[in-house]
């Protein structure tokens, strides 16, 4: 079995941006071998069944999603460059001077940075304004347009992924790394399966690794109309606010175990729900936080909001969220899958039908 800190090391360095979630598929695919029946779709979901599923018993939805923000080859410039569209929300100063890789039309992985202006040649108001997106351009290293297409096998469609290698510091257990968000969640999610192998539950679990969650919650829909489930937990990489909001408003903080959301701009957690979970973490002595947002969204809504099943976000922490670097800890990590696992270990139809009570 894959160690935790291996599991994040693998999903935060392979590549996938929304709609170009292959090759975080084929991890999956790869990680949770001989634990279920794994089915694919057309817009790359995969879900995985336990094989231990009965199909007698309630359903419970695990959910992470296995794309990233990133970016989409709109045209090649006259130059070589790219011009390029967003693939979900970036913070436009976040962006020049990214390292970036390019999967070109035959599948190989270039090399290029967002281009920018020496300062040398800058006047006194581009020192100053805000860059803005449709303006950027990613250098591959081509001086025109005909050896970006014909060389370099680049053109329109072509996804642009932040490149980061993966660091660990032991000592700390800090991870460094990219993508983050939701690439702890997929871990996390793979860890639950493969320490749950064996293990006889009173639900059936599907566990799905669900795509397109950046540029709209698509995937964890699709799949939630497929599944129909009866519960839903969400496992996502959520933005910590510890660098800048002050202690008594912060409710997301790296090394402060995970957030259980209580709101955001999408999304309200069934209140039975989230009042079990906290007990049980506390009852677990797993540290938490609650969070109310006032921006922001995730799979939660897109499953929940379909059916009306009771749903829960264990979000873990992630500094610099949406943005190429990122930074986490292994033991939130730790701490959604223990409070993920203990769940699952409790739930039965009783339990379930409890989350609806009045």
């Amino acid at each position: 079995m894959t160690s935790d800190v291996e599991l994040v090391q693998k999903f935060s360095d392979v590549y996938g941006v929304s709609g170009f979630e292959q090759d975080v598929v084929r991890l999956f695919k790869d990680e949770t071998a001989g634990l279920g029946t794994l089915t694919i779709d057309g817009m790359f979901n995969a879900v995985l069944a336990r094989k231990e599923n009965t199909g007698k018993q309630p359903l419970v939805q695990l959910d992470a999603h296995s794309d990233a923000v990133g970016l989409l080859t709109q045209a090649v410039r006259p130059n070589g460059m790219l011009k390029f569209v967003p693939l979900g929300g970036w913070v436009p100063s976040n962006i020049p001077a990214m390292k970036v890789v390019v999967r070109n039309k035959d599948g190989e992985y270039v090399p290029g940075v967002v281009a920018t202006k020496p300062p040398h040649f800058m006047t006194a108001e581009e020192r100053n304004a805000v860059p803005k997106i449709p303006n950027m351009s990613v250098d591959v290293g081509s001086s025109s347009r005909e050896e970006t297409i014909n060389d370099f096998h680049i053109d329109t469609g072509c996804p642009i992924f932040p490149a980061a290698k993966f660091e660990y510091n032991e000592k700390k257990g800090l991870l460094f790394g990219k993508d983050f968000d939701d690439r702890l969640g997929a871990a996390a999610m793979t860890d639950i399966l493969q320490q749950m192998a064996g293990k006889q539950l009173n639900v059936d679990v599907a566990a799905g690794l669900s795509a397109q969650e950046e540029v709209g919650m698509r995937g964890a829909l699709a799949l939630a109309r497929k599944l129909n489930p009866d519960l839903a937990i969400v496992l996502e990489g959520v933005p910590a606010d510890d660098t800048f909001e002050p202690d008594w408003l912060s409710q997301t903080r790296m090394g402060g175990g995970p957030m259980l959301r209580d709101y955001d701009t999408t999304f309200i957690a069934n209140p039975n729900f989230q009042t079990y979970i906290t007990k049980l973490a506390d009852e677990l002595g797993i540290p938490y936080t609650r969070a109310v947002r006032t921006g922001g969204g995730q799979d939660g809504a897109a499953i929940g909001n379909w059916k009306g099943v009771p749903t829960v976000v264990v979000g873990i922490p992630v500094r610099y969220e949406h943005s190429a670097y990122n930074w986490g800890s292994i033991k939130d990590v730790r701490a959604a899958v223990k409070l993920t696992i203990a769940l699952l270990d409790r739930l039965d139809m009783d339990l379930i039908k409890s989350f609806t009570a009045l």
